[in-house]
């Protein structure tokens, strides 16, 4: 019996997969479970159906997140931090200060998490920050830090 997949299956299959089982298999474990629907005309035509709407839905992030890349990467942020005695920069600045800078200052809501920041950045000057808005996309945002 063939089967559309509506969950991953250990072992046997991913979500939207057609696979071949056996009767028993599929009447006993994969349809009382709905891990799965038999492999008929509507329900394959379904299944082409929700996968176009994925595919268009991932296409759409996608174009958004390059759109929001191109306006991070125009922009920039500059925030201050106190200097030392000798001139060396007096504590750090973490991806949460340059996230609510970025909110403040661009309008741009940009979370936290998504910063690619090492470490904090402890020196004066510009910094390149990449910003992982989409598994494809990374954006650079340039972060200005002076003297306080």
């Amino acid at each position: 019996m063939e089967i559309v997949l509506l969950e991953d299956v250990k072992a046997l299959g991913k979500k939207g997969q057609i696979v071949k089982v056996s009767d028993g298999y599929a009447r006993n474990f994969i349809l009382p479970k709905k891990l799965g629907v038999e492999a008929t005309s509507k329900n394959l035509n379904d299944l082409k159906l929700q996968k176009a709407n994925e595919a268009k839905l991932a296409a759409d992030q996608l174009a958004a997140a390059k759109e929001l890349a191109g306006k991070i990467e125009a922009a920039s942020v500059s925030l201050s931090m106190k200097a030392g005695e000798s001139g060396k920069a007096f504590g750090s600045i973490s991806s949460k200060e340059i996230a609510s800078a970025a909110t403040e200052q661009l309008g741009l809501e940009i979370d936290k998490k998504k910063l690619l920041l090492p470490e904090p950045l402890k020196t004066f000057g510009t910094h390149l920050v990449p910003i992982k808005l989409h598994k494809d996309v990374t954006a650079k945002l340039t972060v200005k830090i002076v003297e306080a």
